[in-house]
């Protein structure tokens, strides 16, 4: 996986006003889910931009509220590519993924990230591109390749997710497809429905008269 620093500043300032001041600014809000898990009653102190989330009455999740430039994420956003993200804040480094987005649907201006704290022991879920390889045998038959899912959900540690899941198609014939359960990733587990077809070589009109004629022979 990549590796893309960014600085961000703590949020302290929350609301429907404050967000709009940011934006005017070309700042965006952010949090940083996945913090430190810690039991209830807590009595310890939070830090600027931290808040507690109540998973259940014994238990609580630390979340960052953070701020970023516009300018320094869209090399981040604007990319099919999957990082880990260095953030630097306050002089204290956090690992972390992009795990959201949110845009403005009308101007499609980005609004808000969600990141997710990650550590080298603790999967997590991400999805990852998928890279076609190979001349699929049904192509060579007159066939159309076509690739229905561009990203597959993987489970791993982060440390293990690779940039890409390189699909080798050259033994798929005419009219057959690859579905997840028929893929398998040393170290990785794929999350989606098995039945889930991620690519196909579909019947052309040509290669449907090619086998028609074939046949009357």
């Amino acid at each position: 996986m990549k590796k893309f620093q960014l600085n961000a500043q703590p949020r302290t300032e929350l609301g429907k006003k404050s967000v709009k001041a940011l934006r005017k600014e070309g700042k965006i809000p952010a949090v940083i889910n996945g913090g430190a898990l810690v039991e209830l009653p807590f009595t310890g102190t939070l830090k600027d931009g931290q808040k507690l989330v109540e998973i259940d009455s014994k238990r609580g999740l630390i979340t960052t509220d953070i701020v970023v430039n516009a300018e320094d994420v869209r090399k981040l956003v604007y990319t099919p590519d999957i990082f880990e993200v260095d953030i630097n804040l306050n002089g204290e480094e956090v690992k972390a993924v992009m795990k959201d987005l949110q845009f403005q649907p009308v101007k499609d201006t980005l609004l808000h990230i969600d990141f997710l704290q990650v550590y080298p022991d603790k999967p997590i879920v991400m999805e990852v591109p998928v890279q076609i390889e190979g001349h699929a045998e049904g192509v060579k038959a007159g066939g159309k390749l076509v690739l229905s899912m561009r990203k597959l959900k993987v489970k791993a540690p982060y440390t293990e997710i690779p940039e890409r899941l390189v699909i080798n198609v050259d033994s798929l014939g005419l009219g057959k497809s690859l579905a997840v359960g028929d893929l398998h990733f040393e170290g990785l587990e794929l999350m989606n429905a098995k039945n889930a077809v991620v690519c196909a070589v579909q019947l052309t009109r040509a290669a449907r008269g090619a086998m028609a004629k074939a046949a009357e022979k």
